[in-house]
């Protein structure tokens, strides 16, 4: 065998040993890897705590939201009704005052055809 052979061979078998170790897995893991897996662990689930939090506001957020326009809905309705109501009351206003001044009239010129009574001496 020529020392060409012998270093296909080694590699051959360091690759095939390589494989298996990979397919395997590894149980060791470098400290200050190790350190920084559990960091990353730890952020992890400090953001997926405050993604929580955040979308439980939202959720809450948007029921107040809807509660608001539901009541922007009911006094806009109640507004619009109060204005005819007014628009109304001014109408009957106008009428009554008409009225009024129709009723105010009418015994002045009374009072003027009934007032030239014959004086007795």
């Amino acid at each position: 065998m020529t020392t060409m052979q012998v270093g296909r061979g080694a590699g051959l078998a360091g690759l095939i040993i390589m494989m298996a170790l990979g397919m395997s897995g590894c149980d060791y893991w470098p400290p200050a890897l190790q350190a920084q897996i559990e960091q990353a662990k730890a952020e992890a689930q400090a953001v997926t705590a405050e993604k929580a939090k955040a979308e439980a506001h939202v959720a809450t957020l948007m029921t107040e939201k809807t509660a608001l326009v539901n009541k922007v809905e009911e006094l806009t309705k109640l507004l619009k009704a109060r204005a005819d109501q007014v628009v109304s009351l001014e109408q009957s206003l106008a009428a009554e005052r008409e009225k009024v001044t129709k009723l105010s009239a009418k015994p002045a010129a009374t009072k003027k055809k009934a007032a030239p009574a014959p004086k007795k001496h």
